[in-house]
Order: C-alpha cells, then structure tokens, then sequence
C-alpha cells in the first residue's frame, strides 16, 4: 500500500528541491504573519558583542565595577625621585640565610640545642648536675633549723630510716638528755645529747665526696707545715666537715673518698672488708717477666708478705707500665715493693677504690655519689 493512499485525504503541498533563502522561516515556525528573520547566528567568539555595544561598557568593567575594583597605579612614596633598585632585607629570625651544615658554629656560639651557655666551662657551680645542687641545699636547710625531729635526727646519723626511728622511739630505746623520750614528734636540738644503744648520736647527714686527688696534695685534714691538702680541694663540697678515707702520698694522684659516715670510714679502710684498689704504676725501666712473678707470689716486707691479687702489663702500654690491684692498706706499700726489685715508681695513680672509679672527674675536681653507689659501699 502506497503513503498516496493513505492520505488521499489530504491536499498535497508542492515539495521543491532547494531552499529559498527569500521565502519566509515564519511559514515554517507556523507564524505567517511575522516578518523574516534575517540575522545571522552568532559565532563562538562573537557572542554577546551586541550586548557590549549596546551597553557601552565590556565586561571586565562591569565586573570591575560590580566587586568595587578600580583601576590599579603604580605605588609611589616620592614622586619627585628616582627609583631605586630593590635590596633584601637582612635575614632576621626566620630569615632566608641558608644553613649551615658545621655544628661547631652552634658550640661556638653555645647553642641550647646542644645544652651549652657561652661562659659555663669556667663556672665550677654552674657545672654541678642538679641534683647535687638539690641535695645539697636540703642538707644546709636542715644546718641553719634550731630544731629538728628526733626520728629525722636519728635518720640523719646513718641508723636507720625515719619509720624504723618511730619504731625505736615508741619501744622506749633512745635517750635525750639522759631522759627516755617515747613521745612522736619531738624536738631536739643540736646541742642536745641523744643516746641510742649506749652510743652518742650526732644528726650530721651522710655526705659522700668522691676526689680525683692530684699531685702536691696531702690526704690529711691538716698539716703543720702549712702544705696543700685535700681538704682545700673539697671545701664547698659539703656542709659538713668530711675526712679522707684512707691515704696517698703527696706525689700519689686518683680517686679518693671523703665523708663524715664514721662507720664507713672503718668498713673501708679494714683489710678484712676487702676493698679493693687498682693503681697504674709506671716505672724507671721495663719490668721483667720473672720480677713480675715473684711480686705476684708476693715480696717479704717489713709488716710481712705484701699479698698482690693481681698483676699484669697493660695493653698497648711500654713495658714499664703495670697495673696492680691490692687490698692492703699499708704505708707506700706498692712503692716499697717496687724498690725491694730495684726499680723506681715516677708515677703512681690510683684509678680505682672500693669500686669508684674517676671517670668523668677532672684532676682537682670531684662530685657526690649517687644513691646507688653509697648502697653498693654498704654491701661490700
């Protein structure tokens, strides 16, 4: 079946092969009437170009003027001079210098980074760890009180600890003044004389000072003709009036220890307590193998046979150098035993005592021990 057919009740309308750019395009939208619409469709770039001419304005002024920009000049402070080239500002803090990569410029200008000040080396005080410093003030706070407990001034005796002093307050064993005292929290004062177990109590706390002695001191507390002692090395050591734990000779140099802990005193210096010492020995000559032998067998002198521990060369040392370890306290033994061979001792230092050593002490200087070393010296 044909389309003709199918609506063969409709009129035909002529069709024609082109287009007539005359006839009307208001025929085709279906208004006949209106007049033919002869402009052109814009191009992309075009768009919009009558809007601007009609207006008078093009876009960016409009925006301009709609955000409230106005046309930007050139900043001017002195119109009447020339302009000048731009310099940088010198690099302040947070500055553009580059950095440096050679950390001795922070040591030298004493960087807190790494926990120096300019001036601190020469500044012994400044140098002391803190809590030392803070030891140490409590022990002169309880110097200037008038009075103190009496459970504190046991503790400060080296007894026993403030509890266990309670304990032996309230069983009635100390004595005040010739009075049992039973009450908590009594006062007593420095001049007062307490009595524990038939022995006189002072409240001096323990103070424990360890020294690197050097030469041209002696190891007394005083000399009658007027020379050097340890004692004027260790003056602002401590409060109270310390004492040197065994002796060296004034040529001697190493680590010494001084305190006011009597009973410490006696525990070290007894050769039954066996506290041992290591000197580093140098000689006038080389020492022989078979010299070495007899001094460890031991050599007869006039207190009896010097018993050595230990003996023996040290590494990467000439052979006039030897290290020996002892627990004998008599007088200038190991220089005697030494000369008993034939040879002179030029230098004697004792690097290790009872188990302290002079690591990180300066020859002259010296530092209080520490909790755990002082608990170590009461278990020898």
């Amino acid at each position: 079946m044909s389309r003709d057919n199918n609506n063969s009740g409709r009129p035909k309308k002529p069709r024609s092969s082109t287009r007539n750019s005359d006839s009307p395009r208001a025929s085709r939208s279906g208004n006949p009437g209106s007049e033919p619409f002869k402009k052109s469709f814009p191009k992309a770039g075009e768009r919009n170009s009558d809007s601007r001419k009609s207006s008078g304005t093009s876009y960016q002024d409009r925006m301009d003027k709609k955000f409230g920009k106005t046309e930007q000049k050139d900043f001017i402070t002195n119109p009447g001079e020339d302009k000048k080239p731009f310099k940088k500002a010198a690099p302040g803090r947070g500055g553009s210098r580059p950095k440096s990569f050679d950390a001795r410029d922070k040591y030298e200008r004493g960087s807190l980074k790494y926990g120096r000040r300019p001036g601190a080396e020469g500044n012994e005080d400044k140098n002391k760890s803190f809590v030392q410093k803070r030891r140490l003030s409590k022990i002169d706070k309880d110097i200037h009180k008038d009075t103190i407990r009496l459970n504190k001034f046991i503790a400060n005796s080296g007894i026993c600890s403030r509890r266990e002093a309670d304990e032996l307050i309230t069983q009635g064993l100390v004595e005040v003044n010739g009075k049992v005292v039973t009450e908590m929290g009594y006062q007593v004062q420095k001049v007062d004389k307490v009595v524990f177990d038939g022995q006189n109590i002072t409240p001096e706390k323990p103070v424990y000072v360890l020294l690197n002695k050097p030469k041209g001191y002696i190891s007394t507390t005083k000399d009658d003709k007027a020379r050097k002692t340890v004692m004027d090395l260790v003056a602002n050591a401590s409060p109270y009036r310390v004492f040197p734990v065994g002796r060296l000779d004034r040529s001697t140099t190493g680590v010494i220890l001084l305190t006011n802990d009597g009973h410490m005193t006696k525990k070290l210096t007894h050769p039954s307590f066996d506290a041992k010492k290591i000197y580093h020995v140098t000689l006038d000559k080389k020492l022989t193998n078979e010299d070495l032998k007899l001094i460890a067998e031991g050599i007869r002198l006039d207190e009896g046979i010097a018993e050595v521990d230990q003996i023996s060369f040290i590494e990467g040392k000439p052979r006039n150098e030897v290290g020996i370890e002892i627990h004998i306290g008599w007088n200038r033994v190991i220089r005697r035993i030494f000369q008993r061979l034939g040879y002179e001792v030029e230098a004697l230092d004792r690097v290790m005592f009872a188990g302290l050593t002079k690591k990180n002490i300066k020859r002259g200087h010296w530092r209080i021990l520490t909790e755990l070393e002082v608990n170590n010296l009461k278990m020898l």
